[in-house]
């Protein structure tokens, strides 16, 4: 097995919605607003390469979207998706399976791109995957949670007859942390965790990779600024089933000594954990290719 960071680029969003209730003395330190109150995050996936297949987790916010959208959310950066994939050597069309996390727009706006008028799949070789439980929740939102769930990045990839769905055990869905993990039938070493305060059946990957566990952490931990219990989005649905989930987790990563993989972070691709007098904190941090 080979894994690649690849990174989409960077995007902002409000710091307060970012960190809750946590006040902006606190979490500014870490990751500093500008005049508009916007941190910049990064849109950062991961490149599964094993058993003749390449696996791409989470795929960006893509650029199909009219400038209003887009300059709602100050893209920013060099990098993009295609960029990334070259840079290993590879192309959107030897994509072989698109691992989706959850259908939120910064998670799955690449799984689309637009031709001409019409709206097709960017990696026309792809199996997409998610699981029924979530993508219901998507396709019929919440008054809350609705503009983050976009009927162009989803209707598509239902209508392209490339989507499938990973089985949700009645078991994980009643866990008060990320259940799991569930081994994945697709790939030996890939199992999946459900996390269900962000949004409903979110799935994280988990790997063993290089005698490590990795787990890329979607937005249970969006980075090392939201370690601390407490710092929980306001964007999430249920932020006590959160606060449940990222205690447990952590207590299990850190015993494990995992290492977890941010989507979100701006500066830091991966970490592992230290146990600190103010709880558990991030330890080494560290580019996953010098894993």
């Amino acid at each position: 097995m080979q894994l690649y960071t690849i990174d989409t680029g960077f995007f902002k969003l409000d710091g307060g919605a970012m960190f809750g209730i946590v006040p902006k003395s606190i979490w500014n330190r870490s990751n500093p607003a500008d005049e508009n109150n916007l941190c910049s995050w990064a849109m950062r996936c991961l490149l599964i390469e094993d058993a003749g297949r390449l696996i791409l987790v989470d795929n960006g916010i893509g650029n199909k979207q009219d400038a209003k959208f887009l300059g709602h959310y100050y893209l920013h950066g060099e990098a993009t998706l295609d960029k990334s994939l070259a840079a290993h050597g590879f192309h959107r069309d030897d994509i072989t399976d698109v691992f989706l996390t959850h259908l939120h727009f910064d998670h799955c706006g690449g799984s689309i791109v637009r031709e001409g008028e019409r709206l097709i799949p960017a990696f026309k070789n792809a199996v997409y995957w998610s699981n029924e439980r979530h993508w219901q929740w998507a396709a019929e939102p919440n008054e809350r949670e609705k503009a983050s769930f976009l009927k162009e990045n989803i209707a598509p990839i239902r209508e392209s007859g490339q989507l499938q769905f990973i089985p949700v055990a009645a078991s994980d869905q009643t866990q008060p942390s990320p259940a799991g993990p569930v081994p994945w039938k697709c790939l030996p070493g890939l199992s999946i965790r459900y996390a269900y305060g962000h949004t409903d059946a979110m799935m994280l990957p988990q790997l063993q990779y290089k005698d490590r566990t990795i787990v890329y952490m979607a937005d249970l931990l969006p980075s090392t600024g939201h370690l601390p219990i407490p710092y929980v989005m306001a964007y999430d649905m249920f932020p006590l089933k959160t606060l449940q989930e990222k205690k447990s987790f952590l207590e299990e990563a850190l015993k494990g000594n995992y290492v977890l993989f941010f989507e979100h972070d701006p500066e830091n691709e991966c970490c592992d954990l230290q146990l600190t007098e103010k709880g558990i904190r991030a330890g080494r941090t560290f580019k996953l290719r010098d894993l």
